[in-house]
């Protein structure tokens, strides 16, 4: 098999057939319907139906200003990688960007943390799905349940890239209509539609005004929400098994800045707008807060179902994710070859199996040491995402810089207002990370996400030294 280099980029820009080989014998079989709901679900998690409660406890109705600065960053960051996919699809997508632009170095390190990011997620959203199992089957013990909801996603990713596709599909699916309909009834009580709704936007300032915890608060608010906002990028990483690569993400980023900023800002505005923010429903889970309020029968076990969905849509993703990452690591030397494999249906099973057996060991944790094994893989990844962020916005502003001088023509998506508001970005991005080292509440993540970062980083120099990196 062809090993690429630093400098190579794309496969074939035109259109290919349904299902056709794409890099590296993957299988092109993603639909634009697809890239469309991955885009969107990958950022429609448990954080938005449950961790957004207790960013709106720490910081009271002004969480919805976190939320709206978290999302216009998101948004940045997307866009910026949407640029470089569009003008260079690449197999890894911001992997490849990043090795290309920063060096091989840059390259591994992104490659790698990103990697372990997703495996850490498998295990994170797993156990949060067995609890919820639990819920209804109590005597069913924990790790079993998330061993058998591993099992049967990975299974699934197993088939095809597409069967991946359509899981997300009908998943993201069930997560938009939840999301739309938990809209509208909320416009409805705000508005006095409702039957006994007061109306009025009252709440937003009935418990101690709009930002009772201070402005602090809700700066410091931000560095959670951009958590929440993990996965958009997934969306870059599957064009290689896109039918339309281009196409396809471009659509798909155009898409998604209203929809999921919408969807974030808009829902968590009628939560503080409908239940006082010091309620400690809110906390537990804030939508079910709302339809409680509602008079909405089972709100609990229609939101427990709810969040049970968007938990095995980020499963399902997380698995797709790591071992797509994983594969495109081995092109490069980055990672044994022996991942390369890929199935007659174009899956790299060995990649998949690899990310799902850290996944398994991490739920054993979760089972044998909840409080110090697990809880040191929960901390050593809070960080990660927001490293590969950092990395893309860099990776950006050199490869503009390049193509505007060697293949002006390929610019066909946009930063906006370059280079300044790439530059903004970066600055934004540090300021966040910087924030998070000082913050009482992300400060042991951020260390041991720095450690993490040391570990990969001497990975590389062991492996550069041994002389088993690419010398391309």
């Amino acid at each position: 098999m062809s090993t690429g280099t630093a400098r190579e980029h794309t496969p074939d820009t035109g259109a290919p057939q349904d299902g056709a080989a794409g890099p590296g014998g993957l299988q092109q079989g993603l639909k634009r319907r697809h890239m469309q709901l991955i885009a969107l679900g990958g950022v429609i998690g448990a954080g938005l139906f449950v961790g957004s409660g207790v960013v709106i406890r720490a910081t009271g109705p002004a969480a919805v200003l976190s939320f709206l600065a978290a999302g216009a960053l998101t948004v940045l960051i997307m866009r910026m990688l949407a640029e470089m996919t569009v003008a260079r699809p690449a197999l890894g997508s911001f992997y490849a960007h990043v090795r290309e632009t920063l060096g091989l170095r840059a390259g591994f390190t992104v490659g790698w943390l990103y990697w372990y990011f997703f495996v850490i997620v498998v295990a994170v959203e797993a156990v949060a799905g067995g609890r919820i199992i639990q819920l209804w089957l109590p005597g069913a013990p924990l790790w079993a349940i998330s061993l058998v909801l591993m099992a049967l996603l990975t299974a699934t990713n197993m088939v095809s890239a597409r069967s991946y596709g359509e899981f997300e599909y009908w998943f993201s699916s069930i997560k938009v209509v939840a999301i739309v309909v938990f809209l509208f009834l909320g416009a409805l009580y705000v508005l006095g539609l409702w039957p006994d709704a007061p109306g009025g936007l009252g709440q937003l300032t009935a418990h101690g005004g709009f930002a009772p915890e201070g402005v602090g608060a809700v700066l410091a608010a931000v560095v959670p929400c951009i958590g929440f906002f993990t996965g958009a990028e997934i969306v870059t990483i599957a064009a290689a098994e896109s039918v339309e690569p281009e196409r396809a993400v471009a659509d798909a980023i155009r898409s998604i800045v209203l929809r999921v900023v919408g969807f974030y800002v808009l829902s968590v505005f009628l939560v503080v707008a409908v239940v006082p923010w010091t309620a400690k429903a809110i906390e537990v889970s804030p939508y079910a807060a709302v339809l409680d309020r509602l008079s909405v029968p089972a709100a609990g076990t229609v939101m427990n179902a709810i969040v049970l969905i968007a938990v095995l849509s980020c499963l399902n993703s997380a698995l797709y994710t790591s071992s797509r990452m994983l594969f495109a690591l081995t092109r490069n030397g980055d990672a044994p070859r022996g991942f390369t494999k890929v199935s007659a249906s174009g899956v790299p099973r060995r990649a998949l199996l690899a990310g799902t057996s850290v996944g398994y060991v991490s739920v054993i944790a979760a089972w044998i040491s909840p409080d110090v094994v697990f809880a040191f893989l929960i901390n050593s990844y809070g960080a990660i995402a927001l490293f590969v962020y950092l990395a893309i916005a860099v990776a950006q502003v050199r490869m503009r810089r390049k193509l505007e001088r060697e293949e002006p023509e390929r610019l066909t998506l946009k930063m906006w207002w370059f280079p300044w508001l790439s530059r903004l970005t970066i600055a934004l991005m540090v300021l966040v990370i910087g924030a998070m080292a000082f913050l009482p509440d992300s400060r042991s993540q951020f260390w041991l996400s720095l450690l993490t970062l040391a570990v990969v980083l001497a990975a590389y120099e062991v492996r550069r030294r041994r002389g088993a990196l690419s010398e391309a």
